[in-house]
């Protein structure tokens, strides 16, 4: 492991760790199992993303107030970690200012969590954002040639996001070569890119529609099922409105 990243692994292994015994403990109270139950103050429902927000504050300020070295910046990273592994958890609830936890709508907890996971990984195993490590070292030395490659990176980046390919352009801030791959393949449906350019073009829209329709047709359903392992199976759309 490079120097200094050990306080990253720590904040890594305490948010994943954090949301799947986070996960765990929900899912037994849906269940009515266990000990556990719901918090609440009277009638208030505690969510779980409060105590995170207090975690993640601590830990960002501890982190910055103890340096990079020690236990204290150890500690704090591990904070840190499992706030952002209790907030995240509820992120859909964050994103849609309403209790979705269970519906359709909560799978983008789930979702981000992996994604965020993801990008901390690479960064601990060596990648930089927007591909800063692949410069040579003449660029290195000078700024122009850094903020040359980052601003190249960070376009490329943008035109993925804008044909409509989220993950694409976020995992291509760590590896541009998926950004890239991303930005020159046709754009989905609906994307701001495919309204722009697509508009007077309905041959690409029609390839565009259906180069969409196989994908989602091979990717969405094993995408519900690894979700529905990680996090449990929504409600039924009836069962989450009695739930309201």
């Amino acid at each position: 492991m490079e120097p200094g990243k050990l306080p990253l692994l720590l904040a890594l292994a305490a948010f994943v760790l954090t949301f799947l015994i986070t996960r765990l403990i929900t899912r037994m109270i849906r269940a009515g199992k266990g000990p556990f139950r719901n918090v609440q103050t009277g009638e208030l429902h505690i969510h779980h993303v409060v105590p995170g927000v207090v975690l993640t504050i601590i830990g960002g300020f501890g982190v910055v107030a103890s340096g990079a070295e020690g236990w204290g910046s150890r500690l704090c990273a591990v904070l840190f970690g499992m706030g952002a592994g209790l907030v995240l958890d509820e992120f859909a609830l964050i994103l849609h200012l309403d209790d979705v936890y269970w519906s359709e709508a909560g799978r983008k907890s789930v979702e981000v969590v992996v994604l965020t996971a993801a990008l901390v990984g690479l960064v601990l195993i060596g990648f930089s954002p927007f591909g800063v490590n692949d410069v040579s070292e003449g660029e290195e030395q000078g700024r122009a040639g850094v903020l040359l490659s980052v601003t190249g990176n960070f376009l490329v980046a943008l035109i993925a996001l804008s044909k409509g390919k989220t993950r694409t352009a976020i995992f291509g801030v760590i590896i541009p070569l998926i950004a890239l791959v991303g930005a020159v393949r046709l754009a989905r449906p609906g994307s701001p890119w495919a309204r722009r350019f697509y508009g007077r073009r309905p041959r690409a829209r029609a390839k565009a529609r259906l180069r969409a329709y196989h994908h989602d047709r091979r990717w969405a359903r094993p995408s519900r099922v690894l979700q529905d392992w990680i996090g449990g199976k929504p409600d039924e759309p009836t069962r989450a409105l009695e739930r309201h």
